[in-house]
């Protein structure tokens, strides 16, 4: 014997055709037989239903098929049956009672409705083309019905998700905006828009969708959604306003608590953020994720034995946890504890290690911040060929993350004053990726360093496409290149040309930056402080603009509680920068607090050691503070740093003081010991 496999759509089809062929001659209804059926059928289906007896199912189908033999016209004994095989989960049978249904009477919107129910319950259990083909049918009678019912909005709702799961992002759109017509407030309409766009990668679409209906006829799962769509964006300030919405109609939603905190946290605003913790943690004080938080906070005061100490509490709730290890890393780190820093970062690497080298999304990012940090640990010390290593690790991975192991790799050499192994490895990578724009343009910047500056330039314009989108990187390098060159009015003419084709806020803050770099190189103090300010009107949180306009302020000695308010706004948003650092010891040595320029001035050096202004700064700290023959040893480690720096880091009149202030300190020095 031979059996044909048969798909389930096929199957479903098959059994009206055979019913139909085999139907006999019409004959007239019997209404009171019909009712007295369909009263036991009902009788019986209710006591399957609440003692789960399939001989009473039995009888209950029975009673329906005598029912409708006497009255074979009736949609009620038709829809019924039809449901009952539904509701028992006989799916064939109910897709061919109701198939049948629909033939003989095309606009029954019941029968109609149960076919298409039929069908969502069937997706998902057949496979490949037979679950398409089960999904085409759903869609099939969906759109019947909604030409039945074209102001049913569930209808419209449904059809768009399952255009959705069909990728028909056209049609899909098309049904939800239906539907948004005939509710413009409905949460569910406004959710399944949302949705769509987010998965189009459309953020400001998904956002518009919930955000366009009035504050106060917005839902709690509303507002939670356009929270997580802002944090998305990178939006954290608009995110803060949607979570206090949920919290404002759900004071006890502890995630949207942890939301609200976390896009605290993200915006600068660290006080809130901590109050916000501490109430979570006030209501369940083994909460492993509020007490990593709080221990993130307190590093980033500068609290770091406290945030060991945080983090410790965390430890002894949760284990095998990569972000608790990430900022054991980064206390260890930031408490100058090098060796533990990195041996952490390496332990949580190789726990995370896939056999197969292969890695979801998610996991190559981990990844590559973890091999970062630990790279960038063994740059504070120095390691230059550990630090190489791993950024070789993270080039490996593929993808935009070669191109950042590759741009790493040249910043470590640089900080060595290793140029020559910078340019060769930047020249490496501009060979190995010769479509890659990124790779070209750091290419291009080593080579100018190098001396080549002509030939950068070249490079860095061949990498322009026409299209503002691609180019802003392109003008920037371009602009950098020539302030670096001296070559003020080409540098000029192309932050033009950047602020011409800026329209996104982050991009017109690049060009107040560079124009303010480009006047304070000129040492147009007056005209640097106005583009730099303009930066900050637009964006208050851009550490880069706070450390650069902080540290010209302090310099001349002028609104020395503003450059150091913003100075230390700029360390606390990255701790661990050297430069930084350094921005905020001179700002307090122009102050005359002179210990607490020492202490910064020393974690500065702690984490950037090989440029020569920070050990210049030490040693005008030192000499001050009384310390002569310290300083006589920073002044000469600055010294040394200048002659193996790029012309552009070593201008002559910089060398030319530090030069003579070793010179006059050696002199006294000198004369202190013939005294004795």
């Amino acid at each position: 014997m031979i059996f044909v496999r048969r798909s389930a759509l096929a199957l479903f089809l098959v059994s009206f055709s055979a019913a139909a062929q085999s139907a006999p001659a019409a004959k007239p209804s019997d209404h009171a037989a019909s009712y007295y059926h369909y009263g036991l059928a009902r009788m019986y289906e209710d006591q399957a239903v609440q003692s789960g007896r399939q001989d009473l199912a039995t009888q209950a189908i029975e009673q329906y098929k005598m029912a409708l033999d006497a009255d074979p016209d009736s949609r009620i004994l038709a829809n019924g049956l039809a449901n009952l095989y539904f509701n028992l989960g006989r799916v064939r049978e109910a897709v061919a009672a109701a198939k049948e249904q629909v033939t003989r009477h095309p606009d029954d919107i019941e029968a109609h409705t149960l076919l298409g129910r039929t069908y969502l319950r069937s997706l998902g259990n057949g496979e490949g083309q037979q679950s398409n083909e089960i999904l085409q049918a759903a869609i099939a009678e969906y759109e019947t019905i909604a030409k039945l019912q074209p102001g049913k909005l569930e209808t419209h709702l449904l059809l768009g998700q399952l255009y959705g799961l069909a990728h028909d992002s056209v049609n899909s759109e098309a049904q939800f905006k239906i539907a948004q017509k005939i509710d413009p407030e409905n949460e569910e309409v406004a959710l399944s828009l949302a949705r769509m766009y987010t998965e189009q990668g459309d953020l400001k679409r998904a956002a518009k969708a919930i955000a366009d209906i009035p504050a106060e006829d917005r839902s709690i799962r509303m507002n939670f959604a356009l929270a997580g769509i802002y944090e998305q964006m990178k939006q954290p300030k608009d995110a803060v306003e949607a979570y206090k919405a949920v919290l404002a109609e759900d004071p006890d939603n502890n995630d949207a608590k942890k939301g609200l905190a976390q896009a605290l946290l993200e915006s600068g605003q660290n006080d809130a953020a901590a109050k916000v913790y501490s109430e979570i943690l006030k209501g369940d004080p083994q909460d492993p994720q509020a007490l990593i938080r709080e221990a993130e906070l307190e590093r980033q005061e500068g609290n770091y034995d406290q945030a060991l100490a945080t983090l410790k509490k965390a430890s002894a709730l949760v284990s095998n946890n990569l972000e608790l290890q990430y900022n054991f890393g980064l206390v260890y780190d930031a408490l100058g504890r090098f060796d533990e820093a990195a041996k952490t970062f390496r332990e949580a690497l190789d726990s995370s290690a896939s056999p197969n080298g292969k890695y979801a999304d998610q996991d190559l990012s981990n990844r590559a911040l973890f091999l970062d940090r630990l790279a960038n640990v063994y740059r504070e010390q120095g390691k230059t060929a550990d630090a190489v290593a791993v950024y070789a690790e993270m080039s490996s991975l593929g993808g935009e993350y070669q191109l950042r192991g590759t741009d790493a790799t040249v910043d470590t050499y640089r900080d060595a004053h290793d140029w020559k192994a910078a340019l060769a490895a930047a020249e490496k990578a501009a060979k190995a990726m010769p479509a890659n724009h990124g790779a070209q343009l750091t290419y291009a910047r080593q080579l100018a360093d190098s001396g080549q500056v002509d030939e950068g330039i070249k490079l860095a314009k061949a990498q322009l496409t026409g299209k503002p989108a691609d180019d802003r990187d392109t003008l920037f390098t371009l602009a950098d290149i020539n302030v670096r060159a001296k070559r003020w009015k080409a540098a000029s003419a192309v932050l033009d040309q950047a602020e011409a084709q800026a329209t996104k806020p982050e991009e017109k803050v690049f060009v107040d930056f560079y124009r303010g770099t480009v006047a304070e190189r000129q040492k147009l103090y007056d005209q640097a402080e106005i583009e730099f300010r303009k930066g900050l009107a637009i964006d208050p949180n851009s550490a880069a603009i706070q450390n650069y306009l902080g540290f010209m302020l302090a310099d001349r000695g002028i609104k020395l509680d503003e450059a150091v308010a913003l100075l230390k706004k700029a360390v606390t948003f990255d701790p661990q920068n050297g430069a930084y650092l350094d921005s905020l010891a001179w700002a307090y040595y122009k102050q005359g607090q002179y210990a607490l320029a020492e202490s910064y001035e020393r974690k500065a050096v702690l984490r950037t050691n090989t440029d020569p202004s920070i050990y210049d700064h030490l040693g005008e700290i030192e000499s001050h503070n009384g310390k002569l023959q310290a300083s006589i040893q920073s002044w000469e480690k600055s010294v040394a740093l200048y002659a193996t720096s790029l012309p552009p880091e070593a201008d002559p009149e910089d060398v030319a003081k530090v030069q003579k202030k070793l010179e006059t300190a050696r002199v006294r020095f000198a004369k202190l010991n013939e005294k004795k």
